[in-house]
């Protein structure tokens, strides 16, 4: 089976980085352009609107209408002229596409002045009449009579921007219509050029931000976990042989800070213990007096003292975790979050021997740093898991549970991170599998959200967990435990307390198992909620 490919995390913050800049790129400049087409469209209204409006207050209304009747018959005079000569003078400097004067009828137009040269093509001449149609129509009737603001009389259209101001005589009535029009092409190249200068701008600015944010990054993160990472997948390729050495140099103020001085700690007392068995044993008890010392470490990070809170009479609990090999991946844990609030942490590393040893240690040290008092279960695994995936180069992976017992109110919260699901008894009742969503296991991908369920125990409920080494325990006949056969041993022993009741199911398991060998840790824990603790701040 080929080996899937690696990718570190820096390339993986830098391609990040690059995708980030082009969405931001691209939307800025999208909106630009929108904001820009919208000025310029504004504009060009304003441009082809005054230009008409500056043709209405040259040109005499009065004489529009001896011009309209007595088009048909082409009497023109020197001041038909004139104007025609002013507007064609207008046309060419503005640079406009068309520029007429013209009567509306209900369906034409009657032409009176088209700006234009005498053998210039499209020009039509005085009482010419064309057919109006669709928008273009409404618009003219519109500005006609009178009811329009200058952006009701500009109409845009796939060619041209075309404004329409109407030409009123000297009893202050609209007699003709005067149109301005200007090419589309010329708001289309502003946009253009806009465009590209943006783009180019925008490109710079994003790059060096982006340089400069990367390089920020890489210093507070990256450098920091890459150390980390190197020094730890160092420790274990090396198969702890340099831990006189071993010293992680990281100095920051979170949690990677936290976990560099846990592993010194750790792998301080492991170095103080195979160098004292390395002076009187030989290369081959060594090997195995290394692993004496793992499974000394492994069991005394578990809580073996019982009972565990005999000051408590509101809870019993009790587990135990029988390993597979000197050293283990499952791991158990309880602790008083606060006063008034009991953890339970229930999981299971994959793989065996050192390097599960040791992730279990990484594992359950996040896990208890981060589960704090009023702090989300499901925030707690998010962010153990993020953690976990950074300095997980061996591929190893976590299926965990945790609970957190409130013991005024009996309100457990609790997440599953891919976990077997808990078994609970209510007061009087059976033991009964306790159906909840798993989620992701840790380590297993970055970026994984998981979400914290509850439920409310009552006075004599009690709560069985487990790994998977229990159900699928396997005999001589490759039989697994099952889950049927622990349901019936709990229900067998429902009444006896969580010490009583652990050893009772691990012998019912030997005597399944029988002369098979042990395949998996088999680990348990049993939490009984036996009366409501006094509120005091009631």
């Amino acid at each position: 089976m080929a080996k899937k490919r690696k990718f570190n995390l820096q390339p993986k913050l830098l391609i990040g980085l690059v995708l980030m800049a082009i969405v931001l790129m691209f939307s800025l400049i999208s909106i630009l352009i929108i904001i820009f087409c919208g000025v310029m469209y504004q504009y060009y209204s304003w441009v082809t609107f005054d230009n008409a409006s500056v043709c209405s207050y040259v040109i005499d209304g009065d004489r529009i209408e001896r011009y309209y009747n007595n088009g048909k018959i082409g009497e023109k005079d020197d001041y038909y002229e004139m104007i025609g000569d002013y507007l064609l003078e207008v046309k060419n400097q503005v640079g406009l596409q068309y520029l007429y004067v013209a009567v509306p009828e209900q369906d034409n137009i009657v032409y009176v002045w088209d700006a234009g040269a005498p053998d210039e093509d499209g020009i039509h001449k005085l009482g010419e009449s064309i057919q109006m149609f669709g928008e273009i129509k409404d618009v003219m009737q519109t500005a006609y009579a009178g009811g329009a603001d200058m952006l009701d009389s500009v109409l845009f259209t796939e060619s041209s921007a075309v404004a329409f101001v109407p030409l009123l005589n000297s009893d202050n009535k609209p007699v003709a219509l005067i149109a301005v029009s200007i090419p589309i092409e010329r708001v289309s190249r502003h946009v253009e050029t806009f465009t590209v200068l943006a783009l180019i701008s925008t490109i710079v600015v994003m790059l060096i931000s982006s340089f400069f944010y990367y390089l920020y990054i890489r210093k507070i993160l990256v450098r920091p976990l890459r150390n980390l990472h190197h020094a730890v997948t160092g420790l274990v390729s090396d198969n702890m042989e340099h831990l006189d050495s071993f010293d992680l140099k990281i100095k920051t103020r979170d949690e990677v800070g936290d976990l560099a001085n846990g592993f010194n700690q750790m792998v301080k007392e492991l170095n103080e213990y195979i160098n004292n068995l390395s002076r009187v044993t030989a290369e081959k008890e060594r090997i195995g007096a290394e692993l004496d010392v793992a499974t000394h470490i492994q069991k005394s990070m578990l809580p073996c003292t019982f009972p565990a809170f005999p000051d408590r009479k509101e809870i019993d609990i009790y587990a135990t975790m029988t390993p597979a090999k000197e050293v283990g991946g499952d791991f158990y844990d309880f602790f008083m979050v606060d006063d008034r609030h009991l953890a339970i942490v229930m999981a299971d590393v994959s793989g065996k021997g050192v390097p599960a040893a040791l992730f279990m240690v990484i594992g359950k040290t996040l896990i208890k740093d981060h589960t704090v008092p009023g702090y989300d279960l499901g925030a707690v695994f998010t962010e153990v898991n993020d953690l976990l995936c950074e300095s997980n180069s061996e591929g190893l992976f976590i299926t965990a549970f945790e609970g957190v017992l409130d013991l005024v109110t009996g309100e457990f919260n609790y997440v599953n991170a891919g976990h077997e699901m808990p078994f609970i008894c209510r007061s009087g009742e059976n033991f009964a599998p306790y159906k909840i969503k798993a989620g992701f296991v840790l380590a297993g991908m970055e970026g994984m959200r998981y979400r914290a369920g509850s439920l409310t125990l009552a006075p004599g409920d009690k709560v069985f967990q487990y790994t998977d080494g229990v159900t699928e325990a396997t005999n001589s006949d490759n039989e697994l435990y099952g889950m049927e056969r622990l349901e019936n041993v709990l229900n067998l022993n429902k009444d006896s307390a969580p010490a009583e009741l652990l050893p009772k199911v691990k012998e019912d398991i030997d005597a399944f198992v029988g002369e098979a060998p042990q395949f998996d840790d088999i680990t348990m824990l049993c939490l009984e909620y036996k009366s409501r603790m006094e509120d005091n701040n009631e």
